[in-house]
């Protein structure tokens, strides 16, 4: 028993479960670590600098629990490639690998993208919630860009304001995903949650249940409570909520 429990702990001792990369750290692939971006479940995001060029990048780094087999960074490389077109979607390089704590960690290189947070975006706001003018060209973009991936029969999975990078706005927005959930092939109602979590989004960002009595009836037509069997009825996917906001009428 003494044994078992000896061994199960030395496997634990092994689990990764935070990568302690420094600024200047050297990857076998030619990279270097220049700082930390961000942190999910199944791995870590870094910029890491081409050290023949200086160009900057994006990486994730899979924690190797979440990535048996390369299961998990495989099947994302892939979305990424099959995304490649949609605007909205950050381009991916390629796929490398490092020896990190003994154990081999796989991480996929992308495009860096220089912008802000979209939660720390919106913290910056007056009252820290986006004016309903506003906030419907944020959902626009969101929609339309989200539009693209649903009819490549893909979807995100996990949106949040944390997930979304802004580049520029001013009459629109242009953003970019940051991040996919990964849980295999689209269904409808994976396509269906991603409408969820958009319109959760965007009454956050109006400044949720504070804000909401005051919201014009236009936006709460959209927001519809938050009720999902209206909203499933009333926006089956991202394109069917961008046509509502395209055709809209303000009293």
């Amino acid at each position: 028993m003494a044994k078992k429990q000896q061994s199960h702990s030395g496997r634990h001792s092994k689990r990764i479960e935070k990568f302690d990369f420094q600024a200047g750290m050297p990857l076998t692939a030619g990279y270097e670590i220049v700082s930390r971006l961000g942190s999910g479940w199944e791995g870590e995001v870094f910029i890491i600098r081409e050290r023949k060029t200086g160009i900057e990048r994006a990486a994730k780094f899979f924690f190797p629990h979440r990535n048996l087999r390369n299961k998990t960074s495989t099947f994302y490389a892939r979305k990424l490639h099959k995304l490649r077109d949609c605007p909205i979607v950050i381009s991916y390089h390629s796929q490398e690998r490092i020896i990190y704590r003994g154990l081999a960690v796989t991480f996929l290189v992308s495009d860096y993208v220089e912008g802000e947070i979209l939660s720390s975006f919106l913290s910056r706001q007056p009252r820290g919630c986006l004016s309903p003018f506003q906030g419907v060209h944020l959902l626009h973009a969101l929609a339309q860009g989200l539009e693209k991936i649903h009819d490549l029969g893909e979807y995100h999975g996990d949106l949040h304001s944390d997930n979304i990078i802004v580049r520029r706005h001013g009459l629109g927005f242009d953003l970019k995903l940051l991040d996919f959930f990964h849980w295999g092939r689209a269904k409808s109602i994976n396509i269906q949650e991603d409408i969820f979590d958009l319109l959760k989004l965007f009454f956050e960002a109006l400044g949720g249940t504070r804000t909401y009595h005051s919201l014009p009836p236009e936006i709460k037509a959209i927001i519809l409570g938050r009720k999902r069997s209206l909203i499933k009825k009333k926006f089956k996917n991202a394109g069917a909520l961008r046509g509502h906001l395209e055709n809209m009428r303000w009293s």
